[in-house]
């Protein structure tokens, strides 16, 4: 994919504006990257704030972290997330992870990000975007973590510059015929990762405030277009 001058410029424009309007998100948030990754996983199919009483609940045990969830048994996992709703899933699909993480990386977090972290102070020698395509072609292969999860662990748990695409910034770019309504996850995010710098601080605000202008003006049923900062 080609960098568009005019898209790129449109891009910058946007992320001054919900900026100037809206100010830093200070997202994502969480305590550790480990917290991170449990409410990525957790969020999906969720309001956020179902999220926190789960996290509260294995925080007030002081169970947030991976070898005492590794340990506890799914069943009374998800016994403390059950405020995030699907919690059988959701216990699940942390299992899973965990069981990756020590599988692969001996429950060490800084293992698993390791990799490209080491590469990241390489990017002149060209391997930083190799080895975080493979952490996450890893990630995906995950049990219960598709691309939005994967990113949202790369991006805000991880450092790494990658961009995280939802339905919120889907649905913006559309309704501003930026793309399509059929567009996928990848194409939606090659054109930020094409157009935008590879800047972590960038992802991370700019994914935010997306959310904040598609929660609370682009909305998918009676969006308040007049009031929008975008328009």
């Amino acid at each position: 994919m080609i960098m568009n001058k005019g898209l790129s410029n449109t891009f910058k424009k946007t992320y001054n504006k919900l900026f100037k309007a809206f100010g830093p998100q200070h997202w994502w948030p969480g305590d550790t990257p480990f917290e991170v990754i449990v409410g990525a996983i957790l969020t999906q199919n969720t309001a956020w704030t179902n999220v926190e009483k789960a996290i509260h609940n294995l925080k007030k045990a002081r169970l947030l972290n991976p070898r005492k969830l590794h340990d506890l048994s799914q069943k009374e996992l998800a016994k403390y997330i059950r405020p995030a709703g699907y919690f059988n899933i959701k216990a699940k699909r942390l299992k899973y992870f965990l069981n990756y993480l020590f599988d692969n990386y001996s429950g060490s977090l800084n293992r698993m990000f390791y990799g490209a972290s080491r590469l990241c102070r390489r990017r002149k020698h060209g391997n930083t975007v190799a080895s975080v395509h493979k952490l996450r072609r890893e990630l995906l292969q995950v049990n219960g973590i598709g691309p939005e999860t994967a990113d949202s662990i790369l991006l805000y748990a991880g450092n790494h510059p990658v961009f995280v695409v939802d339905a919120y910034t889907k649905r913006i770019l559309s309704r501003h015929r930026i793309i399509s309504q059929d567009a996928d996850y990848h194409e939606v995010q090659g054109l930020f990762m094409k157009n935008l710098p590879h800047d972590v601080e960038i992802f991370n605000e700019y994914h935010a405030l997306l959310v904040m202008v598609g929660k609370d003006f682009c909305k998918n049923k009676k969006p308040r277009c007049s009031k929008c900062p975008l328009m």
